[in-house]
């Protein structure tokens, strides 16, 4: 199909939308092919508008400079420029899978509600919003591989060598296991609250996975690292299924403790796990690449206040709390 036909342009704008997520055990290990458990974010959002555009001054740049990519909110202006890179690279990879040559250009606006930097999936959920808000505006369906293949198209620039497992996440609807590409949802035999807290530093994924991977060529570390990550995330979820909360906690606790040894924390996020546990969290561990970003804390309801309020007192910059459910449509 060359061009963009009249009826393919029948619909005005389109409109996607992604979530964060939230690692509990598994990062880093899944780049080299381990398990790592996910927890979907639904309160955080992101929402893509596409619409065609009236400044047609680029029409004969090729799908990919036929974009403008604007994100409202508090984004710096380098994040916008990062992020569009890869942007860019899907909504061409989108174009090619249509077949178009000479679409008109195209306005995308990103209304995210997913700070950026902080291992929550602020890339990968603005990816998935993307991409649907193209489906949605050319009226195509797509499957869930294809949505999954030009979300990593973005990733990929993004993070260097993305596991896949962020792309899944930000479209879950329930804690999922991923491992080497696939992925499946995981049972839950207690309800729980998860607290998400923002350390208020942005971390970089791609720096993270650099100095882990620069730290294993060093020190030979990296069997260690990998088996001592596959016990605790196998602990973990058998006690998610077995409804043993306590348990759970104590494989976070340890997860924590064995990235802090690699490098991958920082003081102000230890003071936040120290202050979580103190209030009665049941277990504690940063979250995501690491180097700054957010902690999790499994916690009681009970207890969720206390925490909320001892993480702010330590240096929290923002919180939010996730419920962990047993959902029967998804045991």
């Amino acid at each position: 199909m060359a061009g963009v036909s009249a009826h393919h342009r029948a619909r005005s704008v389109g409109i996607g939308r992604a979530h964060a997520k939230a690692i509990l055990l598994g990062e880093h290990a899944v780049v080299y092919g381990g398990a790592a458990i996910a927890v979907p974010i639904p309160q955080l959002s992101a929402t893509a508008s596409a619409g065609w555009s009236a400044d047609t001054s680029d029409a004969s740049a090729g799908p990919q400079g036929n974009l403008s990519f604007a994100m409202t909110g508090s984004v710096s202006r380098a994040m916008v420029t990062q992020a569009s890179d890869g942007l860019r690279q899907l909504t061409a990879a989108f174009m090619a899978q249509l077949g178009v040559s000479d679409a008109p250009r195209l306005d995308v606006i990103v209304d995210g509600a997913v700070p950026p930097g902080r291992g929550l999936g602020s890339s990968a959920a603005t990816s998935r919003a993307i991409a649907l808000a193209l489906a949605d505006l050319f009226e195509r369906e797509l499957t869930e591989a294809a949505v999954f293949d030009l979300v990593q198209t973005a990733e990929n620039l993004a993070h260097g060598r993305a596991s896949g497992v962020d792309a899944v996440a930000v479209g879950a609807s329930a804690p999922l296991l991923f491992q080497a590409g696939e992925a499946r949802e995981l049972k839950l035999g207690c309800d729980t609250l998860l607290v998400v807290a923002d350390s208020g530093t942005a971390g970089s994924t791609k720096e993270a996975v650099e100095l882990l991977r620069e730290g294993f060529r060093r020190d030979g570390t990296q069997e260690g690292f990998l088996r001592r990550a596959g016990e605790l995330v196998d602990a973990a979820v058998a006690a998610l299924a077995e409804g043993r909360p306590q348990d759970v906690g104590a494989q976070l606790t340890g997860y924590h403790r064995l990235l802090r040894t690699a490098g991958l924390s920082t003081d102000l996020i230890d003071a936040m796990v120290e202050a979580a546990l103190d209030a009665g969290s049941l277990g504690a561990k940063i979250t995501g690449g690491g180097m700054g970003g957010c902690m999790i804390a499994l916690t009681r309801p009970e207890h969720a206040r206390n925490v909320t309020v001892r993480l702010h007192e330590a240096g929290a910059a923002q919180t939010w709390v996730v419920p962990l459910r047993r959902l029967a449509d998804h045991v």
